[in-house]
């Protein structure tokens, strides 16, 4: 990771590291419980946060190591001038598409805080605790793409199409 803001995508990366193990761990116990007979009211509904606080917080990350899948069905068809634009345009449209969904991730926090919202399930959490998980994970998202986007303007090379395949084969 050699993006200036590397800190944060690792930062990021490490509490989705934590949230899996916290996953793994509310899973054995569920399973232990199943075994010796004791249930932990909303266990199984902790598992599920977790793993949705895992997904989002990994996703600026694996942006930013080159990890995520990306189309170039239409831009390896293209090179030089014309695929820079193309990326460009690409990155524009991810900003847009990241930049609504952590808006309103953050939106939905926001309100379930407001209003108290609570899970239906038999554990009753509080939603905007595991809706946080989702938010940051979205924002540190865009984040990474708009630095992206900066580095591209500034003479980033474009990803090259070989070396992801490279990398995903």
């Amino acid at each position: 990771m050699n993006a200036p803001l590397a800190p944060l995508y690792r930062a990021s990366l490490w509490l989705a590291g934590l949230f899996m193990i916290a996953m793994l761990a509310t899973i054995l116990v569920s399973i232990a419980g199943r075994q010796f007979d004791f249930y932990i009211r909303g266990i199984d509904s902790y598992a599920g946060y977790f793993m949705a606080a895992a997904s989002f917080l990994a996703l600026a990350g694996t942006l930013v190591q080159g990890d995520h899948i990306r189309v170039t069905l239409v831009i390896g068809r293209f090179t030089g001038r014309p695929r820079r634009k193309l990326e460009i345009f690409y990155l524009v449209l991810a900003i847009a598409v990241s930049g609504a969904f952590a808006f309103y991730s953050v939106k939905m926090a926001w309100w379930s805080w407001k209003f108290n919202d609570i899970s239906t399930a038999n554990d009753a959490t509080p939603l905007w605790i595991p809706q946080l998980g989702m938010a940051l994970g979205t924002v540190i998202f865009c984040i990474a793409y708009i630095e992206e986007f900066v580095l591209v303007l500034r003479g980033k090379p474009i990803s090259d199409q070989s070396a992801e395949l490279a990398r995903t084969e």
